[in-house]
């Protein structure tokens, strides 16, 4: 009988044990791509410990009061961004527009979510302007704001946002505001780099400046289009933010809270400063570049009556030895004595008279 009972109850007993060493075996803990540069979820301001799966900590951001995500992502893979895509949400037009790069500066809304498309910039130091030198080196940055949600995409090696985090993480205030808060910090960054090129850029035009009107050499015509290249990639990252930022701040609904408007003005102020500087600068290297130009059809036309003055003088020596060598019969001096010396003197006397004629006249 004993051994009946412990046939029947040996498999319950069996599948209680494997259900307990299944449940002493902790799940896996997800991990984030590669892609992910940081990852946290923020509640009234101020972060929460360690850096969850973007998944659990947008779980945690739809449970909580006051809470949202902030995800980074620098240059995602297509599967990467269908997955987040996906976790929150987003519309597969702005997935597919986070896959690349080289947007035009605008805001746009799917839905509840923002989209806000900046460009990144940020200044290449070199010894010197060349033909070929790299100036100003630009990329991009997404920023999608949903309800609960701050999503930051990046490309390109500018516009680095670590540093925003950091420093709008010691700003509780401002992160209370919600995922706004995350949208104000990366345009006001953005609008800083701008600024810090332009400078940089002042101190490249004053060297050209200086060249393009130096005595002894003028600037190098190639170096001058490079600059003005650099400078109209600069103005198109640039001068195409303003009317949207414009009208954002002028929207009823839809844009920032109350509380950060102010704040987004000011970012406004500031891009319209670096508008203004660099609209400055492109005027100045069009006039630097018309003024080189000026400068070299005056060379060449300098060259030219050097090249002609110069002909003339070889022309005379030319013409009298032409005539001479013609060795007709009947010409005047051609048995005298000293007929040789003589044509070789004509023809010095004449290449040193035209010469400081030509001297005086300032061909020469």
């Amino acid at each position: 009988m004993d051994r009946i009972r412990w046939r029947e109850r040996l498999p319950g007993l069996v599948g209680r044990l494997l259900r307990r060493g299944e449940a002493t075996v902790p799940r896996q803990r997800r991990v984030n791509p590669d892609a992910v540069v940081d990852c946290a979820v923020y509640v009234a301001g101020r972060r929460e410990p360690g850096r969850p799966h973007y998944a659990d900590a947008y779980d945690r951001a739809r449970r909580g009061r006051r809470t949202f995500v902030w995800l980074g992502l620098h240059e995602p893979g297509a599967a990467v961004l269908a997955a987040v895509g996906r976790t929150f949400g987003l519309d597969e037009a702005a997935v597919q527009q986070a896959l690349a790069d080289g947007h035009r500066p605008t805001v746009r809304r799917y839905g509840d979510v923002t989209l806000l498309l900046l460009r990144s910039a940020g200044y290449v130091e070199h010894a010197e302007l060349t033909a070929t030198s790299e100036v100003v080196d630009t990329g991009d940055v997404l920023v999608f704001l949903g309800e609960r949600f701050a999503l930051t995409v990046r490309h390109g090696a500018t516009g680095a946002l670590a540093p925003v985090r950091e420093e709008v993480q010691r700003r509780p205030d401002v992160l209370a505001q919600g995922p706004w808060a995350v949208g104000y910090a990366v345009c006001a960054r953005m609008v800083e780099l701008y600024l810090e090129v332009a400078e940089h850029l002042e101190r490249d035009l004053d060297r050209v400046e200086e060249s393009v009107f130096a005595r002894e050499h003028g600037a190098d015509i190639q170096h001058l289009y490079q600059l003005k290249r650099e400078v109209v990639e600069f103005k198109r990252a640039v001068l195409p933010l303003t009317a949207p930022l414009r009208a954002l701040l002028d929207s009823p609904d839809g844009g920032p809270p109350a509380a950060l408007r102010h704040r987004f003005a000011t970012v406004a102020d500031g891009l319209a400063r670096a508008v203004e500087r660099i609209g400055a600068y492109d005027e100045l290297l069009t006039s630097l570049v018309q003024s080189r130009l000026a400068q070299l059809a005056v060379e060449q036309n300098d060259d030219m009556r050097r090249i002609a003055a110069w002909a003339a003088i070889a022309a005379s020596q030319t013409a009298v030895a032409g005539v001479y060598g013609m060795n007709f019969a009947h010409m005047p001096e051609l048995h005298w004595r000293y007929g040789y010396g003589g044509a070789l003197l004509l023809m010095a006397t004449l290449a040193v008279t035209l010469h400081r004629l030509f001297r005086r006249s300032g061909w020469l």
